[in-house]
């Protein structure tokens, strides 16, 4: 870390001293309205406002003495008030009545199968027979493996089934692939710049599945179209024997795994090999994918770029073409900020609707498990295989029957029966024009192509939504971490620990607040889905940012760059709903651009089908990253 001149460090110090001196003044401010009942506000349709979050961006020194200044009590109350007033935190959640119940657990309406063209799966069922269930429900591949080899077919990544292919035919092993794997890691860990895909990497474990696996083709006996397929597991998913350190240095002391999380045994019971435990931000507490023990994860379409986070080496992996899939868990856009940026296609589920037995989870109400792959076809059969949750995991609502699209013929009837949903104002509020241009070229093309029409609608409150969104993470987190908090403090990157600090500033009564505008919310968006199957976004409000000089060691703290990457995603976390991001085309640098797709709860098969059918017709606008590794050839 370069140091800093005497001028530098008065500037920083004198920043520091204006927001005590602000937030001591904060009290004085204060003024008290009440939120209009949420029939007048619907009825009012009033303008769409979401002002950028204000917060000055640290690194190096200035981060180092920000932390340093929130962690002792008499400094941080009124640094961090004065951030949380310019904001309109503290006037939505503590100057503000709220005329609504809290709603501590996720409610939804009463709900009937509305979904056409689906294919049912049984709870009990299963993974190896839920397998076999979506791939009939997939359409005959467009190419062949054999075809695909030609050295000039023009494609972007091998399916599951070219694998299985492969496999097959002889033309390569399980084994033979997980070697060509197993040299790539070695050879990025000691690349310029280094890659930074995994944190836990056990080779002899690596070749041990694969041989077992080999074994089985070699009879002629493959547990499924899975056996053999390379998979990566988010850090804080158990799968034994790799440790669950969530991004730490020091979780692991406190929960040894001593089994493999309920998603990833069901992935192992199909014959998934596991190749380690993928680089995440420390304990999912930030979006870039960038942790101070592990390193920077590089977006394979730049490496001068983030590839976003938390999930960030899970997408890293797949859309180098190291993994067919990976899993990620989701609070706030885990899955789904690094799957819009690094081109992947990445799934967040209803909340409720997979266990989280087995996954050092720290959001009760919001978090869920999901994966990330390549392409649609690939998801589609992953999530068959991992899905289901335990009778203790399932909410009071009661989740709807798991169920797969049938996809076979993917009619455009089907397609044509349906609306998407897009509030324009907050669709276009985007950091980079292109970003919003390309999602609404894909909306176009689904349109040309299958006549799936994009129709207009109003989502209320949206600054209130990040705010709700922002207290019940705190909440939670804390909540979950107390016991550790004071223990393990000194041993957290940066990042992380100005999160917490601010985390541990909300209340019980912030939290209860943050409830309460979650009704509100749930009505406004219930109501849209009454027109409307899916509301359509896109994934970030930017592409991949660059990696900054001085944030690579010690990390920095950005709200703005997190408020444009967190911008469309946090009702999917917030009310539980189940979102997909899909990769549409890329802007004029040659990075991904996602378009996220927000369904209603449970109707994860609808979500799959649209994708499926967006995908196709935004193929032609896609491009490989410039850090791709075939493992076939």
């Amino acid at each position: 870390m370069r140091r800093l001149g005497v001028k530098e460090v008065e500037e920083e110090c004198s920043f520091i001293h204006s927001q005590v001196e602000r937030g001591n003044s904060c009290a004085c401010d204060m003024a008290v309205k009440t939120l209009p009942s949420v029939e007048d506000v619907l009825s009012a349709r009033e303008e769409y406002l979401n002002p950028e979050p204000t917060a000055p961006k640290l690194t190096g020194f200035g981060l180092k003495a920000f932390v340093w200044a929130i962690e002792i009590e008499t400094i941080s109350r009124p640094i961090l008030g004065s951030i949380l007033k310019d904001n309109k935190t503290l006037e939505i959640i503590r100057e503000t009545i709220i005329p609504d119940e809290p709603m501590f657990y996720l409610e939804y309406p009463a709900q009937k199968i509305k979904e056409a063209e689906v294919l049912l799966l049984e709870e009990e069922s299963s993974s190896v027979a839920r397998v076999e269930i979506a791939v009939d429900s997939l359409p005959p591949p467009v190419s062949s493996f054999k075809e695909k080899l030609s050295s000039d077919y023009p494609f972007l990544y091998w399916t599951i089934r070219d694998y299985a292919a492969a496999y097959s035919s002889g033309h390569v092993t399980p084994s033979e692939v997980a070697e060509r794997f197993i040299t790539v890691i070695e050879q990025s860990e000691k690349s310029t710049p280094r890659m930074g895909y995994l944190i836990s990497f056990k080779p002899d474990d690596i070749r041990k599945q694969a041989e077992a696996s080999t074994q089985r083709h070699a009879q002629g006996k493959p547990l499924s179209v899975l056996d053999g397929i390379l998979f990566a597991v988010k850090d804080d998913i158990d799968c034994f024997p790799h440790p669950s350190t969530g991004g730490t240095k020091w979780l692991h002391r406190y929960r040894e795994v001593k089994e493999d999380a309920e998603c990833v045994s069901k992935l192992r019971k199909a014959g998934v090999v596991f190749v380690g435990k993928a680089n995440m931000n420390e304990l999912g507490l930030g979006v870039t994918g960038h942790n101070t023990h592990y390193g920077v994860v590089r977006n394979p379409h730049d490496t001068g770029c983030h590839t976003g986070g938390s999930s960030a080496g899970s997408c890293a992996l797949v859309a180098a073409g190291l993994c067919s899939g990976a899993l990620g868990t989701d609070v706030g856009g885990s899955i789904r900020i690094p799957s819009g940026l690094c081109g992947t296609v990445g799934l967040k589920v209803t909340v409720g609707r997979t266990t989280l037995k087995g996954i050092s989870g720290v959001s009760w109400t919001m978090e869920s498990v999901g994966p990330i792959t390549a392409n649609v076809e690939d998801l589609i059969l992953l999530y068959s295989a991992y899905l289901g949750s335990l009778p203790t995991d399932q909410l009071i609502s009661g989740p709807l029957p798991p169920c797969l699209p049938n996809i076979k013929e993917n009619p455009r009837s089907t397609l044509q029966q349906l609306k998407l949903g897009k509030f324009s104002a907050w669709f276009k509020d985007t950091l980079q024009a292109e970003v919003a241009e390309v999602c609404e070229r894909s909306l176009k093309l689904l349109f040309e192509g299958y006549g799936t029409e994009t129709e207009e609608i109003f989502l209320p409150e949206l600054q209130e939504l990040r705010n709700g969104h922002l207290v019940t993470v705190a909440g939670e987190y804390a909540t979950t971490l107390r016991p550790y908090y004071p223990h393990v403090k000194k041993e957290m990157g940066l990042e992380p620990r100005s999160n917490l600090a601010l985390f541990y500033h909300f209340s019980t009564h912030d939290y209860v607040a943050g409830q309460q505008l979650r009704r509100r919310q749930m009505h406004y968006h219930m109501e849209a889905f009454k027109t409307v199957d899916i509301i359509v976004t896109p994934t970030t409000a930017m592409t991949a940012p660059a990696i900054g000089a001085g944030s690579a060691k010690l990390g920095e703290s950005d709200l703005v760059k997190a408020g444009n990457l967190m911008r469309f995603i946090l009702a999917g976390n917030f009310l539980g709903l189940p979102c997909l991001s899909v990769p549409v085309g890329h802007d004029s640098k040659g990075l991904p651009i996602g378009l996220q797709l927000i369904g209603r709860p449970w109707e994860e098969a609808t979500l799959l089908r649209v994708a499926a059918a967006i995908e196709e017709v935004c193929l032609p606008h896609r491009q490989r990253p410039k850090v791709f590794h075939d493992l076939l050839k």
